[in-house]
């Protein structure tokens, strides 16, 4: 028999038997990602109250992702307010099963706490899962347009009441180095649950602004606010102006000194997660893999993205490789610099 019919042959017989191992074993033709997340559930964790940003892109992911994970897994919400976003994230480092059927999403500064010297941050924001984000947030300071405040000159002459929900919340860390790097006078109110809580306060009367609120949050879902002129955009806090705000001022252009400066560009890089979503650390590689994947696919998807048109949520994936070298990055950053920023959050 010449050699290459033999080898035809014996390719033939193997696929072959492949082929009745598969039959007889279906186990094996499968994907073990798609064993083991076939019948199971998948809760995302949210570290606020129903209502805001963070719930609601946590839902609509919750009702496509399902489609895109292999073994097609059912999808739940669960939300776990507290400590500013903080106790979620406790949850997923320190509890949660790191089987690859939890994660959750928080606060976008959350992840640099520990260094900031928070302990109520149990964790190393480098060893979380990071799944992705839903999109690259723009962080305003806005006032309501009964208060006196009208301007960001205003803030440095006038008193401002701002809601927070945590010591360690962005709406709260960003007007502390706003008052010591800039000169602002900033009273923060804290106790909010969330940015719900927050927004209602600020429309009753009980604050008279919000200093951390996302610019897509304000114009896809406050829209009327905008027409109506009930708010005040006093400045952004982002290393670069949103191209929709090129006359709102940029907070960091507001630094002093260029170590002020530098102070403020490691408190801001963080707003490059927008809406980061993580899993516990020690997920399986191919796990994590294929959550992240489907979490790309899912916010790439028409259903998916007219849902989130619907509720007023914009979109824009980054994925989870990208915000761990973020996070690198951030972690790396000099000493004296963290030490400052430390002392500006307090």
């Amino acid at each position: 028999m010449k050699p290459v019919a033999h080898a035809a042959r014996v390719a033939k017989s193997l696929a072959a038997f492949s082929l009745a191992l598969c039959v007889a074993f279906p186990a094996l033709a499968q994907d073990p990602v798609a064993v083991f997340y076939k019948g199971k559930q998948v809760t995302i964790g949210i570290g606020f109250t129903p209502g805001g940003s963070s719930s609601l892109y946590a839902q609509a992911l919750a009702r496509h992702m399902g489609r895109f994970m292999p073994g097609n897994p059912n999808f739940i919400v669960q939300h776990v307010p507290g400590a500013g976003g903080l106790l979620v994230a406790n949850n997923i480092y320190n509890t949660a099963p790191r089987d690859g059927t939890t994660f959750a999403i928080t606060g976008r500064t959350a992840a640099i706490e520990p260094l900031l010297g928070n302990a109520n941050a149990k964790f190393d924001g480098r060893r979380f899962g990071w799944i992705g984000t839903a999109n690259v947030e723009y962080t305003t300071c806005i006032a309501w347009h009964t208060a006196k405040v009208k301007t960001l000159e205003d803030a440095k002459t006038t008193e401002l009441i701002v809601g927070g929900s945590g010591a360690d919340a962005t709406e709260v860390v960003f007007p502390k180095a706003a008052n010591k790097l800039v000169g602002t006078k900033f009273k923060i109110i804290l106790g909010y649950p969330g940015s719900t809580e927050l927004l209602i306060a600020m429309e009753r009367g009980e604050t008279e602004g919000f200093c951390g609120i996302g610019w897509t949050f304000v114009k896809l879902r406050k829209g009327d606010w905008l027409r109506e002129k009930k708010v005040n955009i006093l400045f952004q806090m982002s290393i670069e102006k949103h191209p929709e705000l090129p006359h709102v001022p940029a907070l960091i252009d507001q630094a002093k000194t260029p170590e002020d400066r530098k102070v403020f560009e490691f408190l801001f890089a963080p707003q490059e997660m927008g809406r980061p979503f993580f899993a516990p650390p020690g997920v399986p590689a191919d796990r994590l893999a294929a959550l992240r994947t489907a979490f790309g696919r899912t916010l790439k998807d028409p259903a998916f993205l007219q849902d989130a048109d619907r509720m007023g949520v914009e979109v824009q994936h980054v994925g989870g490789q990208a915000i761990q070298a973020l996070l690198e990055r951030i972690y790396a950053s000099p000493k004296e610099i963290i030490d400052r920023a430390k002392a500006v959050a307090e």
